[in-house]
């Protein structure tokens, strides 16, 4: 397999695999439409909430056993049969839509096997970046992900708008299969680096399922940056989703700024957040990543608490840009590195770890936000938000493996054979 040589938004490999991610995320947030909109139609506001969870249960119930499955076969495998399952289940469902109207049963259906199927294609996919770059290349990568990740919610809504005005449930989902296959052919011709060093010189060797989940615990415990990045990821993530799910909608109604002005809120945090991700990508060798990381954390929460006093439309706009852009550094700064210092037989399993706070147990949070706004007012709930997250921004500080991380290997390797000395990391 072919060894990466140069920066990583020059290399052609790359560009594979992030044109594959691009896909899958612009069919991902179409998806999700859809399936909401269909269910919808046929049964009300009452079952879509019900259908989304349907999905959402076995992605948080496997994510952890996905990210097992991704080392012990390797990710990219994983990856390409994850993608062509989705791919097959998908455009199964779009051609049973051609002969026979959506039920609540088929939409349920559809839902539990696409959230099987993700829970293994998520940490495969995540794990990726690490094997087809050099280590000091991953904030750049990280950075180019992060744009693509908000260009494809951005672009992904519309494009469902179109397909189901144009030819209803059957169309949309044919449209969501399509891109999903041009995200499988794409990830089979992605090549990852090669790996010194096998499962038998590796401190982890692969071992029975429940042992080598056992072992991501104990190795996200054992590793100070990479336990310490995961504990802020998840700080992040409680005390932000709620803000960025519902909190925004709340405020416009509030403020009487109406669907429009929640609308414009939300496309300048998205904006702000590709923004950073543009930055990375052109400058990634940031000075002392590590203090830059708890300075955004700390400078994100704070932006989350000035909504509180955002009185006008114009005013919160430029906070959600700010905020959107710091939080979005912060992320792409986070999976950068867990990335770097984690040794490749772990990468699935850490990756899962992360994925498992962000997208499955975080947005039980929400409702929780919810009730709490309708209680104490949407102000003093953002208050509460931003508070939480200056508190997990306190207790980063207190990690000196985050305050000194580096991206780069100190040895220059990028082979991937000794993780202990090259990764970000110091000795744990």
């Amino acid at each position: 397999m072919r060894n990466s040589t140069g920066p990583a938004h020059r290399d052609p490999n790359v560009f594979r695999w992030l044109l594959a991610y691009a896909f899958s995320c612009v069919a991902n947030s179409a998806y999700f439409l859809a399936l909401g909109w269909t269910a919808n139609e046929i049964a009300g506001p009452a079952q879509v909430g019900w259908v989304v969870a349907a999905g959402a249960a076995p992605r948080v119930l496997l994510m952890l056993v996905g990210g097992a499955i991704a080392d012990r076969f390797g990710p990219r495998l994983v990856v390409i049969v994850s993608d062509a399952v989705r791919c097959a289940v998908i455009l199964t469902f779009a051609a049973g839509l051609v002969l026979t109207s959506p039920t609540l049963w088929l939409l349920f259906t559809v839902a539990i096997l696409f959230g099987v199927v993700d829970a293994f294609f998520m940490p495969s996919v995540g794990a990726l970046p690490a094997l087809i770059t050099r280590q000091d290349q991953l904030v750049r990568l990280q950075g180019m992900r992060s744009f693509t990740l908000r260009l494809g919610s951005v672009t992904g809504p519309p494009f469902a708008g179109l397909a189901m005005g144009l030819g209803g449930p059957a169309a949309v989902f044919g449209a969501v299969g399509m891109l999903l296959a041009l995200s499988l052919l794409l990830l089979m011709l992605v090549r990852t680096l090669p790996v010194h060093g096998g499962d038998e010189e590796s401190e982890y060797p692969r071992g029975e399922l429940w042992r080598d989940l056992m072992d991501g615990f104990a190795y996200a415990r054992s590793r100070r940056l990479v336990g310490a990045v995961l504990v802020s990821i998840a700080l992040v993530e409680i005390a932000t989703v709620g803000p960025l799910n519902v909190g925004f909608l709340f405020l416009a109604d509030d403020r009487d700024w109406g669907a429009s002005g929640a609308g414009w809120i939300i496309a300048a945090f998205g904006a702000g957040a590709g923004a950073s991700g543009l930055l990375l990508t052109w400058w990634a060798n940031l000075p002392r990543p590590g203090v830059v990381y708890c300075g955004t954390m700390i400078a994100g929460s704070l932006g989350i608490g000035c909504f509180a006093w955002a009185g006008t439309l114009p005013v919160a706009v430029l906070a959600s840009t700010a905020t959107g852009g710091l939080l979005g550094l912060n992320g792409a700064l986070a999976l950068a590195f867990v990335q770097t210092a984690t040794e490749p037989a772990m990468l699935g399993r850490i990756m899962s770890l992360g994925t498992l706070v962000g997208f499955g147990l975080a947005p039980f949070t929400i409702p929780v936000f919810g009730t709490t706004a309708a209680t104490i007012g949407t102000t003093s709930v953002f208050l509460i938000c931003s508070a939480l997250g200056l508190v997990g921004s306190g207790i980063v500080l207190t990690s000196s493996a985050i305050r000194r991380a580096k991206l780069a290997p100190p040895c220059g390797d990028d082979t991937r054979g000794d993780t202990a000395t090259c990764g970000a990391a110091p000795p744990p």
